[in-house]
């Protein structure tokens, strides 16, 4: 059974995922942790639940998915793991933010310890999860699957209701689209979506009433 404890992170109200079994490993989902309170929220959380995390994953390159990977780094020895193909958003992180902000942001964040591939797995505890891969909001977004407890965390592919923008750089709004199909192949209609932004929702929900889906 996963426990999945969500927290609401940065000026973009960002979705960071702590989930663990019953073995307490836990992976911690795109650490966007800004301000001290906020990382000490999930420092806390791990700690005072006495739970141990095995890897700190990205669903995306963007700033306010990672702007917290330092503090994690720096709790827990994990450095993060992301798609090879949005390598070069981990590898300017402070660019990027600066860029979209529109102010100089310092960002003490360690390297990409691991570059995922479509073929690769997540395991901790008694779970292994899939990555399936939906370039369209950035060429690297991918989605982490557990097909065993009907859960997935989207990154900013799927919302509720909605998608992730796809006029930043190396987005496509073709490749969204075809990567919208590709989840409603792969995902059964009871799966639990939890999104980098807002609440969670259903496949059914979004196959029957997201307008992108359709």
């Amino acid at each position: 059974m996963l426990i999945i404890k969500c927290f609401t992170c940065n000026m973009l109200s960002e979705n960071c995922y702590v989930v663990s079994d019953e073995t307490n490993d836990c992976v911690i989902i795109d650490c966007g942790a800004y301000y001290p309170e906020e990382a000490q929220a999930i420092i806390g959380y791990v700690r005072d639940n006495k739970l141990t995390p095995r890897h700190l994953l990205c669903t995306h390159g963007h700033f306010d998915h990672c702007m917290g990977n330092g503090f994690i780094f720096r709790a827990f020895g994990l450095k993060p793991k992301a798609h090879q193909d949005d390598s070069f958003l981990m590898e300017k992180m402070e660019q990027q933010t600066s860029d979209i902000l529109g102010i100089p942001v310092h960002l003490d964040v360690p390297p990409t310890d691991t570059y995922l591939t479509n073929s690769d797995t997540i395991t901790f505890g008694t779970h292994t999860w899939q990555i399936l891969s939906t370039p369209g909001h950035t060429p690297g977004s991918i989605v982490f699957y557990d097909a065993k407890e009907h859960a997935a965390f989207s990154g900013d592919t799927l919302f509720r209701m909605s998608i992730g923008r796809t006029d930043f750089e190396r987005g496509s709004y073709v490749e969204m689209m075809a990567s919208l199909q590709y989840l409603s192949k792969q995902l059964p209609a009871d799966t639990t979506v939890y999104p980098g932004h807002g609440p969670q929702t259903t496949m059914a929900d979004e196959i029957r009433y997201n307008p992108y889906m359709r």
